[in-house]
């Protein structure tokens, strides 16, 4: 995988050292930096801008959890798509219901729902919080022993990360009625 490659791992893992990620990138930035090839032939030039780019889109993915998840499980052929409500738990569905109707409700002036906005935002943000406790220990379990099912229940932890923080961007975006 070349996000990996670029970063000189051996092989791709899920879980990486963000100290050893970030000294990598240091050290191939100054090894590939543009301005090293500034007397260089157009050609080289034009590679080592290339490899900069590379290098610099891998770190940016490879440094965030979700990111990496995603990238990694893209070449191992899964599709990464949007979390679908059918594949969604009931009893997260009803919260769902319970905070549009809230937001409903704060868009037509009443302000009591507030809390009621804040409680389920906070509430979400929990739930994601335990999500990325487990994908933590799904990405040191597929490391150790990388088994085909690991990486199908690491998708449906990201696909519902991304559910619920898409609910909780819903929650923060909360109109205020303040007319003041």
């Amino acid at each position: 995988m070349l996000y990996y490659q670029s970063l000189e791992f051996a092989e791709p893992k899920l879980s990486l050292d963000s100290d050893d990620l970030q000294r990598r990138f240091y050290l191939r930035s100054r090894q590939l930096h543009p301005d090293r090839f500034a007397r260089a032939s157009n050609a080289e030039q034009q590679a080592a801008l290339e490899a900069s780019s590379v290098l610099n889109d891998a770190y940016r993915t490879l440094r965030n959890p979700v990111l990496r998840a995603e990238y990694f499980l893209k070449h191992h052929g899964f599709d990464i798509g949007e979390q679908r409500s059918k594949d969604v738990a009931p009893d997260l569905l009803e919260e769902v219901f319970e905070l549009n109707m809230a937001l409903e409700e704060l868009k037509m002036g009443d302000e009591s729902v507030r809390e009621q906005i804040d409680h389920a935002r906070g509430r979400f943000e929990h739930l994601r919080q335990g999500i990325d406790q487990q994908l933590e220990e799904l990405f040191g379990r597929y490391d150790r022993q990388p088994e085909p099912g690991l990486l199908v229940g690491i998708r449906g932890l990201l696909n519902r990360r991304r559910y619920i923080s898409n609910l909780i961007a819903t929650a923060t975006m909360a109109p205020s009625t303040d007319k003041s």
